[in-house]
């Protein structure tokens, strides 16, 4: 049976551009579906650049505007691997042009602009997906069927970090290429935005709706040198963020996320405690689930470092021998994957736009709490 083609128009040829383009490059290799993935095009400003980028991903063709892009017949998917500003409105055309939408997170600038993406995709009916890759590795795939199992009891803590130090020198400019994130006209806000957005959505995912936040933001370098105008300029976004959260389930929560704190290039953990059990996990040792149970027999009660990479675990049948282990890029394999799924089944792959939504919720109320000093109720998706 001939496979269907899925046509794919990639608009930015950076970090993440390169992550999406290596997944689609491997998913057809390890995983079955009834699409084959075709690299139809990808857009992005600078036509030699593109170009390059075009010839080392075998892309079939380049476009230097995206409105091109989305408005050609022989695209299926628009994927949005650009500065967070620009994610609505191809969104929004994309939507209206009838094709598929795969979008870099945070889904956006804001809630306001996130509930008209949502609007305008479930208006379109048109399949469509978040990259929150850290889903899809294996040992947090694993952690969340521990816990929909039972096998931790009831919640009471939940903690996350996710810690950086490549902003410390107060000689790096911003804006541009390659250091929009410390532009808030084009990231919308710091590491709350950037960093903390993969620790909320993978809490929602794993402990449900978080009800409300108070938080903390501090900006220690507030001016740098705009790369694109040449002038010193006061730095909008947030530097460190900390905050409480209540889960609706009851559990208490904290998250932290810094880009100055040296030593740590990119350090994302969360810990997880239940009545009868905990689990832990750490990016630097992505293939490990730390799991402790309390109702193993005293003597041999503790910690339990799980190596994740047999054949029943999630997703590793589809890769190598049990004991050798994948990495980083494979997340973003596995998201691929999850989605080509959802069309041949026709249950949706998430997180969806909707989902998407519901994180900017949330770092809208921690931003909010930070700058009110109060308590904030988190805005709820219907």
């Amino acid at each position: 049976m001939a496979k269907k083609p899925l046509r794919i128009g990639l608009i930015g040829y950076g970090f993440m551009g390169r992550a999406h383009s290596n997944a689609y490059a491997k998913v057809g290799h390890f995983f079955d579906s009834q699409h084959e993935i075709v690299l139809q095009a990808v857009c992005a400003r600078d036509e030699v650049k593109v170009r390059e980028f075009a010839d080392r991903w075998g892309y079939k063709s380049i476009e230097t505007d995206w409105r091109k892009l989305v408005a050609r017949p022989d695209i299926d998917l628009i994927d949005i691997a650009v500065p967070n500003n620009l994610h609505a409105e191809i969104a929004l055309a994309a939507a209206k042009a009838g094709k598929m939408i795969l979008c870099e997170k945070p889904l956006a600038m804001n809630p306001l602009e996130a509930e008209k993406m949502v609007e305008a995709i479930e208006a379109a009916g048109v399949p469509n997906m978040v990259w929150y890759n850290y889903r899809r590795c294996p040992a947090v795939t694993l952690a969340k069927q521990l816990i929909d199992e039972g096998r931790l009891g009831r919640i009471f803590h939940y903690r996350a970090k996710f810690l950086q130090d490549w902003t410390i020198n107060p000689e790096l400019p911003q804006g541009g290429t390659a250091l929009w994130r410390l532009d808030v006209a084009a990231a919308g806000s710091g590491v709350t935005g950037d960093l903390l957005a993969h620790c909320i959505d993978t809490a929602l995912w794993l402990n449900g709706p978080i009800h409300s936040v108070t938080a903390m933001t501090e900006t220690f370098i507030k001016e740098r040198k705009h790369n694109e105008s040449g002038k010193v300029q006061k730095v909008g976004i947030d530097d460190a963020c900390a905050f409480l959260a209540r889960f609706e389930n009851g559990s208490l929560a904290t998250f932290e996320s810094t880009r100055y704190a040296r030593g740590h290039k990119a350090l994302y953990t969360f810990e997880i405690n239940g009545e009868n059990a905990s689990i832990a996990w750490d990016l630097h040792d992505l293939h490990r689930l730390q799991y402790f149970d309390h109702r193993d027999q005293g003597v041999v009660r503790a910690w339990r470092n799980i190596h994740v990479s047999d054949g029943d675990q999630p997703y590793l049948k589809n890769w190598w021998v049990p004991g050798l282990q994948i990495g980083y890029e494979h997340s973003f394999v596995h998201q691929v994957a999850d989605f080509l799924k959802g069309l041949d089944t026709g249950v949706p792959a998430r997180p969806n736009f909707r989902d998407g939504l519901a994180t900017d919720y949330v770092v809208d109320a921690v931003l909010k709490s930070a700058q009110s000093q109060h308590w904030v109720d988190v805005q709820q998706t219907v």
